[in-house]
């Protein structure tokens, strides 16, 4: 078995390195993150470094990228800060979905300009009464001539408020209908008429943020519907798996981060007369961490790897969704640990850390979702 990136992609990760240390040095995103406010400059610099372009086919504008090609992308973006990141991959997945259940004239209105960075997607799933239970939405869209009047609410919506930021919202189209069956998958601008944002107070993921969202006889384009109508779960379920595989390989570059600032304040900082790494309380610490990092990096890459070779790979991300995502939210608590109060100082990106990597394990799926359906996979499903 051969584990090394090829030749690009050890290129690719670097020219990412580089543009992220440019683009976005320590200082500014602890400013991004205490202000609460995205760097704008930061994502038109990905657009202008191709970044946006990479896991889209050349025939549309895009680089021909493989998911592992972007899984590498996410690791390092994610290294820097699960919080900027987080409107890199709204906008990648949900241009995903335009390039799979979108008309070629829909294709041609949208992929242009988010791959030129001239808009942003986000993804508008979870309601006050539906999370997990995704059948439970009652946002309805109701079709009024060539329009649909959108009326309802989104909750936990990220980056939604972003600049120019496009609204990929599933919506009831057929409420007698089942919810595989009569739920749409419509795009709205956020400044559109009747559409009220609010951005909550979260614990982390403060710079691109988390929307609640109103809509109130918001009238949309009847060509605004991706799928055709009644096609929003499959566009649902063709998303998340390609983010939930990707989402792992970005869970692990925030552990790597993690794992980074531990180790370097364990070889630094002296207490007893000796640097608190040399004792095996903090001594293995980090090597648990480091083991089960690689670990995670493994199990990420192989199931991006998987993706990219047109493989059914369920079983494998979500192994690597529910793996990492627990792994970075227990390495930053034991990052915090070791490096005692300047881990929950602001001065200090450790806490930062702590607060982005608590939500890994409710986006895209909950933990308990990945469980439920790993234990679906082995046979044992509920009969209910």
């Amino acid at each position: 078995m051969d584990f090394s990136f090829t030749e690009e992609q050890e290129m690719l990760r670097d020219s990412v390195i580089k543009l992220m240390a440019k683009h976005a040095p320590p200082e500014a995103l602890r400013q991004w993150d205490r202000e609460r406010a995205y760097p704008e400059d930061l994502y038109k610099a990905w657009a202008e470094a191709g970044l946006l372009r990479l896991a889209f086919p050349e025939s549309v504008g895009g680089l021909g990228g493989s998911a592992l090609d972007l899984a590498i992308v996410v690791f390092e973006l994610s290294r820097v800060s699960t919080d900027v990141s987080m409107a890199f991959g709204g906008s990648v997945f949900c241009g995903l979905n335009v390039l799979r259940k979108g008309s070629d004239g829909q294709r041609a209105r949208w992929l242009p300009k988010m791959l030129s960075g001239d808009i942003k997607f986000s993804i508008g799933i979870s309601e006050p009464d539906a999370g997990s239970d995704v059948g439970a939405i009652r946002t309805v869209a109701a079709r009024d001539g060539d329009h649909y009047i959108v009326n309802g609410q989104k909750l936990w919506t990220t980056g939604a408020g972003l600049k120019n930021s496009v609204i990929c919202a599933y919506v009831k189209t057929d409420r007698n209908a089942h919810y595989r069956k009569g739920m749409s998958h419509i795009l709205i601008d956020n400044d559109a008429p009747g559409v009220e944002l609010r951005k909550l107070n979260m614990l982390g993921r403060r710079a691109v943020g988390t929307y609640e969202v109103f809509f109130k006889d918001v009238r949309v384009p009847a060509d605004r519907i991706i799928g055709g109508e009644g096609g929003g779960w499959d566009c649902l379920m063709g998303g998340l798996q390609f983010e939930r595989a990707v989402s792992g390989a970005g869970n692990c570059g925030g552990a790597q981060a993690v794992f980074d600032l531990a180790k370097s304040y364990a070889a630094e900082r002296v207490q007893f007369g000796q640097p608190i790494g040399s004792f095996q309380a903090i001594g293995h610490m980090l090597a648990d961490m480091e083991t089960e990092l690689e670990a995670g990096k493994l199990l990420a890459w192989r199931a991006n790897w998987l993706v990219s070779q047109g493989r059914d790979a369920l079983r494998e991300i979500t192994h690597a969704k529910l793996f990492t995502s627990e792994m970075y939210a227990r390495h930053a608590n034991m990052g915090v640990q070791i490096m005692g109060g300047y881990g929950l100082n602001e001065d200090f990106d450790m806490q930062r850390y702590l607060r982005d990597s608590r939500s890994t394990t409710i986006a895209a799926g909950t933990s308990q979702t990945q469980r439920n359906l790993l234990a679906n996979l082995m046979g044992l499903k509920s009969s209910k």
